[in-house]
């Protein structure tokens, strides 16, 4: 079966990085990613010929297509499906609920049944053990939010309000078994999934079908999130919670898997 193609490689040399949503530079009208988007970055050949004719034309800037957002950038971000300009912080299908986003959903149907599951197998403890659980890991996650906000890695323009704070515990085989970040809590799980592999110069090939996709995993169930949820919706959840300070695995699954196995074994 043919490898689905999607998104285009950065045309910097040294990169190469697969964008899902590349830019195309308005000087040179190359493909690149997200770092080398700006013509300083990828030594545009316009960068030094255009200077006088910006300054009799007015730069252009693309409006985001999001009901509400009044953001605009300066190079066009158009998503694939929809084919609508959006700014950075709405490029991706989650986060400007593209109408022509499809969820698929054998996934959800597997992590329903999963939820289910998880649920069921819960039945038989005592509740009052559950809720000192849940109590202890909230307090845990307190303490250690105080040391993630000191060192943690982030989009330093996101508002203090909006941050949430997590210990990523990287996939087995990398140079650091984990890496405090901050995220928006308003991100999807797949938006967040992008930043850390970023952050950690992991290996993303989310966007092709047949490839191993990097999924953050819940430290204790070992549920995968699904890509297309919010990280509010794991904080605000009543059962196993994510705790802003806590902290998730981020490791590579097969696209049936739903649940990573022996979550302690990167805890310790």
């Amino acid at each position: 079966m043919a490898e689905l193609e999607i998104g285009r490689q950065c045309r910097v040399e040294r990169c190469r990085r697969r964008d899902f949503l590349p830019f195309i530079c308005d000087g040179c009208s190359g493909v690149f990613c997200l770092e080398h988007r700006s013509r300083e970055s990828h030594d545009c050949p316009e960068v030094n010929i255009k200077p006088e004719r910006a300054k009799a034309d007015e730069s252009p800037s693309y409006p985001c297509s999001l009901k509400g957002c009044d953001k605009r950038e300066l190079v066009p971000m158009l998503c694939p499906s929809c084919e609508k300009h959006f700014c950075l912080r709405h490029r991706h299908q989650a986060d400007h609920a593209c109408e022509k986003l499809e969820v698929p959903k054998p996934r959800m149907a597997a992590t329903q049944q999963l939820v289910r599951d998880i649920v069921d197998s819960k039945k038989g403890q005592p509740a009052c053990s559950r809720r000192r659980g849940v109590k202890n890991s909230g307090t845990a996650a307190q303490v250690a939010l105080m040391k993630l906000k000191m060192h943690a890695c982030g989009d330093k323009s996101l508002p203090q309000t909006e941050r949430i704070y997590f210990q990523v515990f990287l996939p087995k085989g990398s140079r650091e078994q984990s890496k405090p970040m901050f995220f928006s809590r308003t991100w999807s799980v797949g938006r967040a999934v992008d930043f850390a592999a970023s952050v950690a110069d992991l290996k993303n090939d989310n966007n092709r079908a047949t490839a191993k996709k990097l999924k953050i995993c819940h430290p204790v169930s070992g549920e995968a999130l699904p890509l297309d949820h919010s990280l509010e919706t794991w904080i605000a959840k009543e059962d196993d919670p994510l705790y802003n300070g806590g902290n998730v695995i981020l490791e590579y699954l097969e696209n049936q898997e739903q649940r990573l196995e022996e979550t302690n074994s990167y805890l310790e």
